[in-house]
């Protein structure tokens, strides 16, 4: 489901990204294991570090997306043994339990996913949203800090979810395969969304390389990612990955169409307009496929699923409007929604 031109034929990103600077206890244990050989590490991180943490703050959701990013693209320097390295997973799995269980606590829940998938068409208060703003009045410094942030995700769009593939069957899989097959360029290198956001940030004046702003990025958009990997990486969390995919797509078109209109309002260039169009379109016709094949097609196959689906539109809704909050907070004061210049 295509809507105009090709986008042009951009690489999204391929340099391997370099690690970040610390933002505490844990980051710093990562990183500084990441920069020795694997197979060596022991006790990554005192004793307590995680329990005495912010599960919802800069330096674990750091270290959490460090441990992430080498089972993606891994950084400059770096062994790809890490990716397997025991100690480094024992840590990880303690940063899970603590990221998962303040979520669980936190999170309002539906009672059941009927509900859930009703209220994702729900459109915010007229003025409530970023793509709101964005539309009726940001200025470009507030789309490129969009833009920015948003590429820790962008720029892999689609690659949590193909996790899902073999863990689903029939309907369910034939569903989520159709979706991902657009995401992916239908089979063109030059309509890989990933490719298209990329083309988009080179237009904005934005470094269009793999993890380039992750120094910029808050905790906020970092813990909207992590959610993704986590439910991606863990087969038991299934249900709740095919909660997250339903979440993405049905949410897209609408605040997408806005984006479309905030880049006609401030010039911002056909490549940029491209990518926010093509998901107009797409998301809306993806919108019917998850709802009924994936999510539909999971519930008959494995009813048992139901409340980690739930869980999974809920976490989702509820990590991406803390971030919303984030950012138009930060904006309405006046000030940058990012932690560093771009």
């Amino acid at each position: 489901m295509h809507s105009g031109a090709p986008g042009p034929a951009v690489t999204e990103g391929s340099r391997v990204p370099s690690l970040p600077d610390a933002r505490g206890t844990l980051s710093e244990a990562v990183i500084g294991a990441l920069g020795s050989r694997p197979g060596g590490a022991a006790h990554l991180a005192p004793d307590g570090a995680v329990r005495s943490s912010d599960p919802y703050g800069d330096d674990l959701h750091l270290a959490l997306y460090l441990c992430y990013e080498l089972h993606y693209r891994g950084f400059g320097g770096v062994d790809d043994a890490w990716e397997w390295d025991p100690e480094l997973l024992r840590l990880r799995a303690a940063l899970e339990r603590a990221f998962l269980a303040a979520l669980r606590s936190d999170v309002p829940a539906h009672p059941d996913v009927t509900s859930a998938l009703r209220d994702l068409l729900l459109e915010p208060a007229e003025g409530a949203g970023v793509s709101h703003f964005l539309r009726d009045e940001g200025r470009m410094r507030h789309l490129r800090e969009y833009v920015a942030l948003r590429s820790l995700y962008q720029l892999k769009e689609a690659d949590p979810h193909a996790w899902a593939i073999p863990r689903l069957t029939g309907r369910a899989k034939a569903g989520l395969v159709a979706v991902e097959y657009d995401e992916f360029g239908a089979g063109r290198a030059d309509r890989i969304h990933a490719g298209l956001f990329a083309a988009a940030m080179g237009e904005l004046g934005l470094d269009p390389a793999y993890g380039r702003y992750l120094e910029a990025a808050t905790a906020h958009a970092l813990a909207v990612v992590n959610l993704m990997s986590l439910l991606g990486l863990h087969r038991s969390l299934r249900g709740a990955l095919a909660g997250h995919f339903a979440a993405v797509e049905i949410t897209s078109s609408p605040s997408s169409r806005r984006l479309v209109q905030a880049i006609d309002r401030l010039g911002a260039g056909p490549a940029a307009r491209h990518f926010y169009a093509e998901h107009v379109e797409a998301d809306a016709v993806h919108e019917q496929l998850v709802r009924h094949e994936v999510i539909g097609g999971l519930q008959a196959d494995d009813p048992g699923l139901t409340n980690d689906i739930v869980f999974g539109i809920d976490a989702t809704v509820w990590l991406e409007d803390r971030l919303s909050d984030h950012i138009l907070g930060a904006w309405k004061e006046g000030g940058s929604a990012v932690r560093r210049p771009l």
